[in-house]
C-alpha cells in the first residue's frame, strides 16, 4: 500500500508524529495513592510521575540512583537535573523488517538507542501548606521520539507538508522530541500545571524508567493520547483522594487549530474548537495497598477527510486502572480503556461516504512478583479491540516515512508478555522479555498485521534492553 499523506487522520492514534492522531504517554499523571516509588523514580519526582514502576511496589529503597548531573548550587534552589539512556534489541520469528504493530521497539533485530532522556525541573514544595512555583522541561532523543510528538511543537501542522511529520527528526529512525514543557504553581491542596505535559490517562508511560516491559501494550500505543497542551489542576481533596480537572488542545496537539484545513460539517457542535476536558480521580485505600484511578479526555478532533475538508467529531476515552499490592511479593494491575470517535472515516471507506462512529476498547492485566531486591518477574495479558479498523497500524514507522504498511484491522488483538527486571545496582536496569501476539479479524477477513507480507495471524517476539540512569 502506498502511503498517502492526505489520509493521515484516518490511520488512528498510532501515527504519533502524523496528522491529527499523534500517539500517547508517560511521566505526567500523579502517583498519589499508588505503590511507593523506589530506585527507578526518585521520591522528589513523585508528583510529576504517573504509572509508578510496578516492580517497585513491594519494596522500599532508601536511596535512588546516583544523579551525576546534580550540583549543590541547583539542589539548594530546588532544581533537579537528571536523565537516562535506554538501548536494546528485539525481533520477530518471521524475519519481517519491523515487528508489526509492536512498539516502541519496532525494528527487527536492529539495535537501537530508544531514549537519551534529559529532565530539568523545579518540583513544587507544598508540604507546609503555602504557595510555591515550579516547572519542567523534558528532551527525548532516540528511536522512541516519533511516538510522543505534538503538532506545532516538534511535529508539523496539518497544513504543512508532510502533515504531522516529526519536524525534529534526523532520520527515519532517530529524532528529537520535547514531550514536556510546562510551568506550575501551587497553593495548599492545589497544584496547577500550564503548558505542554504528558497525559494522565492509562497505566503505561513513555519514559523507559516508568515501565516494567520493553514493549508497550496496544491500549497505550493505539488507544490513548500521549501529550496535552493546556492547563490542569490537581487537587488533593483528602488524604486518600486526588482529583484532576483541566482544559487542553486535545490529543498530541500543541498549537494546531482544528479548522486549519476547513470543516466538512460546520454545523457540528463546537466544530471550530478543539478544546477538550481532561480530568479524573484517584482513590487509595487507608493502608495504601490499593488504588483505583479513573481518567478521561473528551473534545472535538478530526475524524477524517472528505476531500478537501475534514470531518469533525467528538473523541473521548475513559480509562480505569486498579492497582493492588497483594502482599510483599505480588502486585496485580487491572486496566480497562474505552474510546470512541464520532464522524470517523475509516481508510477503507470511499471519499464522500457518510462518516460513522469508531470505537476501541480493551482490558490489560499485569502481575508482578519480587524474587529479590534485584530481580522482579512480570507478565502482561492484553485484549484490545479495534472495532472499526480505525486505530492500529503495522508498522507505524513505515506509515510515517513512506514504506510499506497495512491498516484497517477490524477485529481483536491479543498479546501475552513475560519479562524480568534485573537491577545489579542503583543505576542499571536490564529488561529481557518474550512476547506472543495474535490477531482475530472479524469474519476472518481483512489485512493481517504480522509477517513479511502482512499475511500472518500471530507472531513470536523476543527482546531485551538496558537502562542506565544518570
Amino acid at each position: 500500500m502506498k502511503f498517502n499523506w492526505t489520509k493521515l487522520p484516518l490511520l488512528g492514534a498510532g501515527l504519533t508524529a502524523a496528522a491529527t492522531l499523534l500517539a500517547s504517554t508517560a511521566v505526567g499523571q500523579t502517583t498519589s495513592g499508588l505503590p511507593p516509588v523506589a530506585a527507578n523514580v526518585p521520591q522528589e519526582d513523585a508528583y510529576q510521575l504517573r504509572g509508578l514502576p510496578p516492580q517497585e511496589s513491594a519494596q522500599e529503597v532508601e536511596e535512588g540512583p546516583t544523579r551525576y548531573l546534580e550540583t549543590e548550587f541547583l539542589k539548594e534552589r530546588g532544581i533537579a537535573t537528571y536523565g537516562w539512556i535506554d538501548a536494546g534489541i528485539g525481533g520477530n520469528n518471521w524475519g519481517s523488517p519491523f515487528n508489526g504493530p509492536i512498539t516502541f521497539n519496532d525494528r527487527n533485530w536492529m539495535g537501537q538507542v530508544n531514549q537519551l532522556y534529559l529532565v530539568n525541573e523545579k518540583v513544587l514544595d507544598l508540604e507546609d501548606g503555602g504557595a510555591d512555583w515550579g516547572g519542567r522541561v523534558d528532551l527525548l532523543y532516540g528511536g522512541d521520539s516519533i511516538f510522543t510528538t505534538a503538532r506545532g511543537l516538534d511535529a508539523n501542522l496539518l497544513n504543512q507538508s508532510p502533515a504531522g511529520f516529526g519536524s525534529w527528526n534526523s532520520s527515519k529512525y532517530y529524532g528529537l522530541a520535547m514531550p514536556q514543557l510546562y510551568g506550575e504553581v501551587g497553593y495548599g491542596d492545589h497544584a496547577v500545571k500550564f503548558g505542554h505535559f504528558y497525559t494522565i490517562i492509562g497505566y503505561e508511560v513513555v519514559p523507559a524508567i516508568g515501565n516494567f516491559f520493553y514493549t508497550h501494550a496496544y491500549t497505550m500505543q493505539y488507544g490513548e493520547p500521549f501529550t496535552h497542551t493546556g492547563i490542569l489542576d490537581t487537587w488533593k481533596a483528602t488524604d486518600n483522594t486526588t482529583v484532576f480537572a483541566g482544559i487542553t488542545n486535545g490529543w498530541d496537539n500543541y498549537s494546531d487549530p482544528i479548522n486549519i484545513l476547513g470543516i466538512a460539517n460546520p454545523g457540528y457542535p463546537g466544530a471550530n474548537s478543539n478544546a477538550a476536558f481532561l480530568g479524573g480521580a484517584s482513590i487509595k485505600s487507608d493502608d495504601e495497598t490499593q488504588t483505583l484511578t479513573m481518567t478521561t479526555s473528551s473534545g472535538n478532533e478530526i475524524g477524517g477527510f472528505t476531500t478537501p475538508l475534514a470531518t469533525i467529531g467528538n473523541r473521548s476515552v475513559l480509562s480505569t486502572v486498579y492497582v493492588n499490592e497483594l502482599n510483599d511479593k505480588v502486585t496485580y494491575v487491572f486496566q480497562n480503556d474505552n474510546g470512541w470517535q464520532f464522524n470517523a472515516i475509516g481508510v477503507k471507506e470511499t471519499l464522500g461516504q457518510q462518516p460513522g462512529t469508531a470505537t476501541w476498547y480493551g482490558i490489560n492485566q499485569y502481575m508482578f512478583y519480587n524474587f529479590s531486591d534485584t530481580l522482579v518477574g512480570g507478565v502482561r495479558l492484553e485484549w484490545f479491540r479495534d472495532n472499526n479498523g480505525y486505530r492500529v497500524l503495522s508498522p507505524i514507522r513505515n506509515a510515517m516515512f513512506g514504506g510499506p504498511f497495512a491498516t484497517g484491522y477490524q477485529g481483536n488483538f491479543w498479546e501475552m508478555t513475560w519479562g524480568l527486571n534485573w537491577k545489579p545496582n542503583r543505576n542499571f536496569i536490564v529488561r529481557p522479555e518474550l512476547r506472543y501476539d495474535w490477531y482475530a479479524p472479524d469474519h476472518g477477513k481483512g489485512p493481517l498485521p504480522y509477517g513479511k507480507n502482512f499475511n500472518e495471524y500471530g507472531q513470536l517476539y523476543g527482546g531485551c534492553d538496558a537502562i542506565w540512569q544518570f
